[in-house]
């Protein structure tokens, strides 16, 4: 019984290197990425899926659930950091980092705003592992579908450790997370109610071919 944490597949935005509305949907690219994940998936006893409002990680999550009839939840702290009024702006157009580590976008959220949401999600999400996976003793797996700064605010700050970020982090300290990108966690309940977290695999595009393989940007996670 493990926990599937899955990045969205590619948008225009992602494309073009625009940072992006809620609304956004896949492209043409991403749509295929995301039926490739499909059926990556559709072998997997996947008994839930949890998934993000924008409409990027909705498509993706319906092709999980075209493929494997799990069941589909939206959770809407599982959204990608907002980046209030920046959204609709080129990244080439921007004089600065939006993701400076002291920089609050006007009218978006700060990262302790973000981290603090993610970190209310995550807890929500181990609690429902614990008692309608683990204590229930569904032998299915628990699919998560979010978005790269979601998933990169959970493994960099909670489960890869120092350890893990020395062997898979660059140089920032910053985990590349591409597009329809799978890791696999096996949490197992620990002492005081916690759960620890064995992650054996992270960021894995294998279903992707070469041709489309996402260009890996740990910071174009939206």
């Amino acid at each position: 019984m493990a926990i599937f944490l899955i990045r969205h597949g590619e948008t225009p935005g992602n494309r073009d290197r625009i940072i992006q509305f809620p609304d956004t949907p896949l492209s043409d690219r991403g749509l295929e990425q995301a039926a490739r994940l499909g059926e990556r998936l559709a072998p997997e006893p996947i008994g839930e899926i949890w998934v993000s409002d924008h409409a990027r990680a909705h498509q993706t999550a319906q092709a999980v659930e075209h493929a494997t009839g799990a069941a589909l939840h939206i959770d809407v702290e599982l959204a990608e950091r907002n980046l209030g009024d920046l959204r609709g702006t080129a990244y080439k157009d921007l004089d600065f980092d939006p993701f400076m580590p002291d920089y609050t976008p006007p009218a978006g959220e700060s990262w302790e705003v973000f981290h603090d949401r993610v970190d209310r999600v995550w807890a929500r999400i181990e609690a429902h592992w614990l008692a309608r996976f683990h204590e229930a003793g569904r032998d299915e797996h628990f699919c998560v579908v979010t978005h790269g700064l979601v998933l990169r605010s959970l493994f960099e700050r909670r489960l890869l450790g120092e350890d893990g970020l020395r062997a898979h982090a660059n140089a920032d300290g910053q985990v590349a997370i591409a597009n329809t990108a799978v890791s696999i966690l096996h949490p197992k309940p620990a002492p005081g109610g916690a759960l620890d977290h064995r992650v054996d695999l992270l960021a894995c595009i294998a279903h992707l071919d070469e041709s489309t393989s996402p260009r890996a940007n740990p910071n174009v996670g939206m």
